[in-house]
């Protein structure tokens, strides 16, 4: 039965995002190697030139697939940044909402790491391509930071958030290769650095730091980009 939302769609729309939802389904139970546009054809009863319309590679739908992990990121940690305004504790927050966002990928992440790592891969998240999906992700960590009470000087917290997505994608990395029982030592490097950074912060107050911290912000920007 159609949701009055999906009888509003026009027969293509429909056809788009039933090859998005299975092939979103796909990769979270068989994985990015086994999910072809052939057998995302096959399972959603379409041509594999009906696919190759709407998704002309199978790139395009991991694109999708960013997008939906952190859309969904997005929904479970806006709510839980509420519950508090100590900015360490929102960035924890929205760190451990990212891992816990991609658990189900775990057993596939070396396919997925294996098909982004090269920087001419349109699915590497610092890609033009995975740009939508990165930007859900500096604009949450804003979000974490503008909503914190702090002191910290306004050029620093305005930096902040790319240098905290960096460090987001960093630990990601780490947590693909974490083989430890729910992945619990990439969550003890995160408390780990969370514990650093509650430390490091009141230094941006100190003048002589400021300035060389503001360049070394600037400088992750430009690795960013």
């Amino acid at each position: 039965m159609f949701s009055s939302e999906t009888e509003s769609l026009t027969k293509s729309e429909r056809t788009r995002a039933n090859l998005r939802e299975t092939a979103l389904h796909s990769f979270r139970e068989l994985g990015y190697d086994a999910t072809t546009i052939r057998l995302i054809a096959q399972e959603t009863g379409v041509s594999v030139g009906t696919t190759h319309y709407h998704f002309p590679s199978k790139h395009h739908l991991v694109q999708e697939l960013y997008l939906d992990v952190q859309q969904a990121h997005l929904d479970v940690a806006l709510p839980l940044l509420d519950s508090t305004n100590d900015l360490v504790e929102r960035l924890g927050i929205v760190y451990r909402t990212g891992l816990d966002g991609l658990a189900p990928y775990h057993p596939f992440a070396p396919e997925f790491l294996s098909a982004a790592v090269s920087p001419r891969s349109p699915i590497n998240p610092l890609s033009t391509e995975s740009a939508p999906a990165l930007a859900i992700v500096v604009d949450l960590f804003r979000a974490a930071v503008d909503g914190a009470k702090h002191s910290l000087p306004v050029d620093i917290a305005r930096r902040l958030p790319d240098a905290l997505v960096l460090g987001h994608l960093l630990l990601a990395l780490f947590w693909v290769y974490d083989r430890s029982p729910g992945q619990e030592r990439s969550f003890q490097l995160l408390d780990r650095g969370l514990r650093i950074l509650r430390g490091a912060l009141p230094l941006a107050r100190i003048p002589l730091l400021r300035t060389p911290l503001r360049e070394a912000l600037d400088l992750i920007a430009e690795v960013r980009a």
